[in-house]
Order: C-alpha cells, then sequence, then structure tokens
C-alpha cells in the first residue's frame, strides 16, 4: 500500500518573520551533554540528527539563567556566560543546518532543584515550599526580580547573538515564572503579585534586546483541581499576558517536575480534548504537547486549532519521526514506550532504552558487546537467531537490512519476550509497541520468522551462524508451606482467573524495587484485589524506578487496598496466609492471604545445543546476563553489525573453548 503523505502537519508554517517547514516541533529536551555549563560536540552531534530528521522547529531545553538555577553537576547549559558562546553555537548551527528552526528555551528552577541539590538558596516568588523539596525557599524582594528579568534578557541576547533563530521563556513545570503565575505561589502584596507581571517584564525586556525575533512562552497545565495554575488558570492569564507584552506563540503542556514527563499508563495526549478550549482563548499561535504519539492524534490536534503539535521523547527514540510520520511512514517510526528510564536518568547523558544509536559522549551507540560462545572461521552464509525477544528481534532486523539470510526461532505464538511480558500488566502496554514495531520491520523486510517452533541441532545444520537469544526465566523461591505461590511471571500470565479465587494477595518483592513486583501489584488491583500487600527486605516500594515513574505510580495507588512492610521477608506459608520476619528486630508476626506471589531472581536460559564444525556461535541478551530491555536491543544491534561486517569477529568478546 502505497504510504500517504498528510497535507495538513507537511504545511509550512509562518512564525516570526520565520517560515517552519513543517508543523512538528521538537519541544524542549537536553540530553546533558554538557560539561561546566557549556554544550559539547556530543551535544551538536545530537541537535544535528535530530535536525535531519525533518522537524519544522527544534527547541532546546536545559539552558539556565542564573547561577542560582544551575546544579553540582552543571550539566545544564549556563547562558549568561559568554565565554560558552561558541559551544552554543555549534549547537544552533547544528539545527540550522539541518534546515530547522533553533529556539532555545530559557530556564530559571525557581524553588525547585531538580532533586540534585544546589549551592545556592532556592528562590520563589514567596515562601510557600514544594511539595517535592523539603524547605520552603527564600522570597525575592522586588530588586532580586528586576536581577531575574535582566538574567532572562542577557540570556537571550547570548543565544541569538551564537545563532538561535529565537527564545522560548519557560513559565510551565512549576519553574519560577510559573510561581509567579500561580495563584498558590504568588502571595506577594506588591506589584510582582499581579501573576503576569513578572512574565510580561521578561518579555518586554528580551523583546528590546532581540528585535523582532520570536519570543514564545511555555506553559504547563498544574495536576490538581485547585492546583494555582489549572487549564481555567491559563485561559485567564493567557490572554491578558499577551495584550500586555506580545510574542510570538505560546506553547502548552501539562504537568510538574515529577509528572510533566508521563510514563506508559499516560496512553493518549492528555491536552487533546482540551485545544478547541484553548484555541477559542487565545489568538496567538498554539503549539500543544506531551502524549503526541500517532499522526491521527496530531491532525486531531490541528482540526482542533492547534498551529503546531510537539513532542520530544519521540524524536529521541527516533530522529527521523518528523520525515516518516509525513511522509505516511508510521509503520516505519521506532516508537517511544514512554518507559522514563534512559532518557530521563543522564547516566552521564540521556539515553533511550529502544535507540541504541544514541550513545554516550565519545561512543557513536550504546556501548554494547556480544558474547562469543564458539569460534569458528565460517564463511559467510544464513544467520539463525534462536528468540524473537527485543535482542533476537534486534538482531534479525540489523542483519536483515544488511542482506543477509536471517532466521528467527521461537517457541512462543508471539514476538516480544520479556517486553511482551511485561506489557500484560496493567499501565505497561508501551513495551507491546516495540514488540509489534520490531515484528513489522522484520515482516516488512522479508526475513522469515518462525513462532511456536522451537530450533534443535538438525533444524540448524544449514546455518552458518547461530545468536542466540533466547532471554531468560524467574526462578520461583522456596517458600514452605501449603499456600498458593507462583511467580510473579506466572502471575501476570494469568491474574485475570487468580485473582477472583484468591483476593488477598500477598506479594513478596526482591528487594530491588523494579517492575516485577510493582507490575504484579498492579495486576492484582487491577483484577479486583480485595486487599495486596507488599512485603520487600528493601527500605521502601518501588526505589528502583526514576523519580517521574515513581510519584506517577504512587498517584495511581493513592486510595487503592494497598499496604507496603518494608524490611520484612516471608518465612512459611500455610493454608490461610503467610508468616513475616522484620529484619531488624527479628519480630515474627502473621499475614491473612489467598496467594503468595513472588519475585525471583532472573536467570539465563541458554539452550545446550552443540554446533556443527563451521558453525560460530554467539549469545546476546538475557541469556548473557539478565537486564535491560536497553541491553537487549544495543546487544542485538552489536551483533548484527559485527557479523555483517568484515572483520566483525574482532568486534565480539570471546569464550573459547578449551
Amino acid at each position: 500500500m502505497t504510504p500517504r503523505t498528510s497535507l495538513n502537519l507537511a504545511a509550512p508554517y509562518p512564525l516570526g518573520g520565520l517560515t517552519l517547514r513543517n508543523r512538528l516541533v521538537a519541544t524542549a529536551h537536553a540530553t546533558a551533554a554538557v560539561t561546566d555549563g557549556a554544550p559539547t560536540g556530543a551535544d551538536a552531534a545530537y541537535w544535528r540528527r535530530l535536525a535531519r530528521g525533518g522537524a519544522g522547529m527544534v527547541i532546546t531545553g536545559g539552558t539556565a539563567v542564573a547561577p542560582e538555577s544551575t546544579l553540582p553537576r552543571r550539566y545544564l547549559t549556563e547562558a549568561w556566560r559568554p565565554e560558552i558562546e561558541d559551544a552554543v553555537r555549534r549547537r544552533a548551527e547544528a539545527i540550522t543546518d539541518g534546515g530547522a528552526v533553533a529556539i532555545a528555551q530559557l530556564v530559571h528552577l525557581g524553588r525547585e532543584t531538580l532533586g540534585a541539590g544546589t549551592y545556592y538558596a532556592p528562590v520563589s516568588a514567596a515562601a510557600v515550599r514544594s511539595p517535592r523539596e523539603a524547605a520552603a525557599p527564600h522570597p525575592l524582594s522586588a530588586e532580586e526580580v528586576r536581577g531575574i528579568v535582566d538574567a532572562f534578557r542577557i540570556c537571550a541576547a547570548n543565544s541569538v547573538q551564537a545563532g538561535f533563530h529565537g527564545v522560548e521563556l519557560h513559565a510551565g513545570h512549576g519553574y519560577l515564572l510559573a510561581q509567579f503565575l500561580s495563584r498558590l505561589t504568588n502571595t506577594r502584596g506588591d506589584a510582582y503579585g499581579d501573576r503576569i507581571a513578572l512574565t510580561a517584564q521578561v518579555i518586554d525586556a528580551v523583546r528590546r534586546e532581540i528585535g523582532e525575533l520570536p519570543i514564545g512562552v511555555r506553559v504547563s497545565v498544574e495536576p490538581g483541581e485547585d492546583s494555582g495554575l489549572g487549564l481555567d488558570d491559563l485561559i485567564e492569564l493567557l490572554p491578558r499576558l499577551s495584550a500586555a507584552s506580545p510574542f510570538a506563540y505560546v506553547s502548552v503542556t501539562t504537568g510538574v517536575r515529577n509528572t510533566y514527563v508521563p510514563g506508559m499508563a499516560t496512553t493518549r495526549p492528555p491536552l487533546l480534548e482540551s485545544v478547541a478550549r484553548l484555541r477559542s482563548a487565545v489568538t496567538l499561535p498554539l503549539l500543544v504537547g506531551q502524549g503526541f504519539r500517532s499522526a491521527a492524534d496530531i491532525e486531531r490536534a490541528l482540526d482542533s486549532g492547534a498551529d503546531l503539535v510537539g513532542m520530544a521523547r519521540p524524536f529521541i527514540a527516533d530522529p527521523d519521526f518528523a520525515r516518516k510520520v509525513i511522509a505516511g511512514d508510521e509503520r516505519s517510526v521506532r516508537p517511544c514506550t514512554s518507559c522514563n528510564e534512559g532518557c530521563r536518568t543522564f547516566e552521564p547523558t540521556g539515553s533511550c532504552s529502544v535507540n541504541p544509536d544514541l550513545g554516550p559522549p565519545g561512543a557513536t551507540a550504546r556501548p554494547a558487546v556480544p558474547l562469543r560462545l564458539v569460534r569458528r572461521t565460517s564463511p559467510d552464509g544464513p544467520v539463525a537467531v534462536l528468540g524473537a525477544g527485543p535482542a533476537g528481534m534486534e538482531c534479525a532486523m540489523t542483519l536483515a537490512r544488511s542482506g543477509a539470510d536471517v532466521t528467527v526461532f521461537d517457541p512462543a505464538r508471539y514476538v516480544g519476550g520479556q517486553a511482551r511480558l511485561a506489557s500484560l500488566a496493567p499501565n505497561r502496554s508501551g513495551w507491546q509497541k516495540l514488540a509489534d514495531y520490531q515484528r513489522d520491520q522484520l515482516e516488512d523486510l522479508g526475513a522469515t520468522l518462525l513462532l511456536g517452533t522451537s530450533a534443535g541441532a538438525d533444524d540448524l545444520t544449514a546455518y552458518a551462524r547461530i545468536v542466540l537469544a533466547t532471554g531468560a526465566k524467574e526462578d520461583p523461591l522456596a517458600v514452605p508451606g501449603e499456600l498458593w505461590t507462583l511467580t510473579s511471571t506466572d502471575f501476570l500470565h494469568r491474574y485475570a482467573e487468580v485473582v477472583p479465587d484468591a483476593p488477598r494477595v500477598a506479594v513478596l518483592d526482591d528487594g530491588f524495587g523494579w517492575w516485577q513486583g510493582i507490575s504484579a501489584t498492579e495486576s492484582a488491583l487491577a483484577a479486583g484485589a480485595a486487599e495486596v500487600t507488599v512485603v520487600t527486605p528493601g527500605t521502601g516500594f518501588a526505589a528502583g524506578l526514576s523519580p517521574e515513574n515513581r510519584t506517577q505510580l504512587m498517584n495511581r495507588l493513592i486510595g487503592a487496598p494497598l499496604r507496603v512492610l518494608a524490611m520484612t521477608t516471608v518465612t512459611s506459608t500455610t493454608a490461610e496466609g503467610v508468616g513475616l520476619r522484620h529484619l531488624l528486630d527479628g519480630r515474627e508476626t502473621r499475614l491473612a492471604a489467598d496467594v503468595l506471589v513472588t519475585v525471583g531472581e532472573r536467570r539465563p536460559r541458554r539452550p545446550d545445543i552443540p554446533p556443527a564444525a563451521h558453525q560460530a556461535v554467539h549469545a546476546i541478551g538475557d541469556c548473557v546476563v539478565p537486564r535491560r530491555i536497553a541491553h537487549a536491543v544495543a546487544e542485538g544491534r552489536a551483533a548484527a553489525e559485527a557479523l555483517a561486517a568484515r572483520g566483525g569477529r574482532d568486534v565480539l568478546r570471546r569464550i573459547e573453548p578449551r
């Protein structure tokens, strides 16, 4: 079928004397490829690749306007410093050379520290404590507020001088300008008690500095019925602000720190139903963002009155997102799963669980070294991949693109492996997007996929190279007693049928606070459990998650029939429940339960298939060591590239037979 081009989202758009090549915007984000406050070469490479992918406008994030708005690691761009102009220019040129309009977003964090600590006292409109911080901020004096205005002015001038087409003022996500816009945090009695006063002064100061170049303002709908800056507040404030101090466009998103990057539980754009109302309230160009993944939702937003639609993580997952969607080739878009893992941890810089091309500074891809199990000087020939999970499918896709003859075997009836298992839980369907994408790509590439098929030695004789991607298996825990006990893997497959007969569910976590125990908990609740008790030897619940995922999880669980017993383990079971022991004081208690779900260690599952004399054998993903999906995808890609390349054998880590 011929792909259908979307004329609506593909249409050029005039903005502030510039012309965007289409209606798709890469909204503000950053990768933390910044050293001592200055963007690095890796930073420029990231933006260059993104801009080449076809976005009409690219907005860079993570640019602070003052020292008190920086972090000790100094991975925010310090825009007030003239000595970093060359580094910022390389960033701007990377975007403009790719054909996109380049906008620098400027931010002052105010009372928010991003949970990273700071050398300076947090500041705000008033001494109103953030629920994400332990202490109230220093309330800015009028003189200090005027200093903030000047800081934005200087940073805007520096950004434009370095080659950016314009700037965006971050007045959302609970940061300083938003704190002045909010009814809850702006309790001032002076002129800055007018909620628009500070932002209006910043716009005016920046306008005097950069002339008619575009100035955008980003705002966010904060959660909660009385958040102080909800949709009704914005609809009241935005017309006043644009009348008092005109600006080029408004960007509207949702959330505050730890909620503004939604996880997999958010399956549709949160603002989609509000676009028409926003359109009726503002006359200036309207950019809406957050949660947009499909052309259908993008087009619906445009049809409802948005002029531009923005997204960030989809461009991290696939920098060609805009080009592919405009061409009607959504099927080939590597999907953002909204897992909030690599892109939110910055270790040391932002990465992506599904995009192995995005590596740390100094690397052209995510580092990955497949394991060579058997070394043979084998001729080129067909490749057998055993396992249709993320590692095996990524390997097969990459091999097929190189022209290799590749066949994938898997005894399961479905592709996806651990990704599909994870997607069976409520609020984790994003992983199925990855499985579907890999399946569709393999089909389009013409590779052979044999599901429901276990490959033995005889089946593999015709293959010169074998790649094991057979995943891992969860060990059951040996808890003595009579109670019905299931592994978390079994429970995810069966929770809908288990819970009605066993409404009191105990979950014994492994203490690492990752998704196996959390998904078992949410699955039990979704199936109507009367009571769920999480027992963990760790110090808390969901401790392994990113702050965004943990905060959103806790918000979902408010009011649920759920208890958490930390620093506790299960010692035995009876037909009526489980025996518990606290790990510190040794106190033993009993818990009534109808079923026990255990989170056990995952161990590599590697078939014992003796290779023929002509065969080389490699292993990737969880069958080497069970880890995250990011490792599986990266090792799948690396194994395929090594096999396809001349001399690729030298790239593979080896275990030589003795």
